[in-house]
């Protein structure tokens, strides 16, 4: 069952996504550790929830959450954007960064993993968006993350930004 969850929900289940984050993003190839988990809970998510757009669905199997994804609304002058203005090209930055809709993590307890979750996640997480387009980076390499992007049909805008992710765009409209 996957859920929509409000600002208050979201900050509420902080530390249970948090143990996503940790499970998706420990796993071997990814190498996060809790202390990073930590700080998406404590920090990274309560920052964003502030954001415009802010939206967070959940995966939930016993009456846990085995899944979530999220994003905002995508501004310059946020970190996130800046950085991604200062690799791609021109005219991708003109013509795609600011005002799109930024999905910022997708993640899947390891366990949970293989069984159409994430495709799951994506499509609740991009259902009924007002953006005209979205945004996001993954690997640049061969994953599971980018072969679900690009089932999904988003479209590799840049292939390498200089940091081993490529810069992923989706024309919502």
């Amino acid at each position: 069952m996957i859920d929509v969850l409000d600002v208050q929900q979201s900050l509420g289940a902080a530390p249970e996504l948090a143990a996503v984050y940790l499970s998706a993003f420990g796993a071997p190839g990814y190498d996060e550790d809790a202390a990073r988990a930590e700080e998406f809970g404590n920090e990274q998510l309560p920052l964003h929830s502030q954001r415009d757009g802010f939206k967070l669905v959940a995966a939930r199997s016993d009456d846990r959450i085995v899944g979530f994804a999220y994003g905002f609304t995508g501004q310059r002058g946020q970190w996130w954007s800046e950085r991604v203005a200062e690799a791609a090209p021109a005219e991708i930055v003109e013509e795609w960064v600011g005002g799109h809709f930024e999905i910022v993590d997708l993640a899947v307890m390891v366990e949970a993993q293989g069984q159409g979750l994430g495709s799951a996640l994506h499509d609740v997480l991009m259902a009924d968006l007002p953006h005209e387009r979205a945004l996001l980076t993954t690997w640049a390499d061969d994953r599971p993350a980018p072969r679900l992007y690009r089932r999904k049909g988003w479209q590799v805008l840049v292939p390498d930004l200089g940091w081993g992710s490529a810069l992923y765009g989706l024309r919502l409209r």
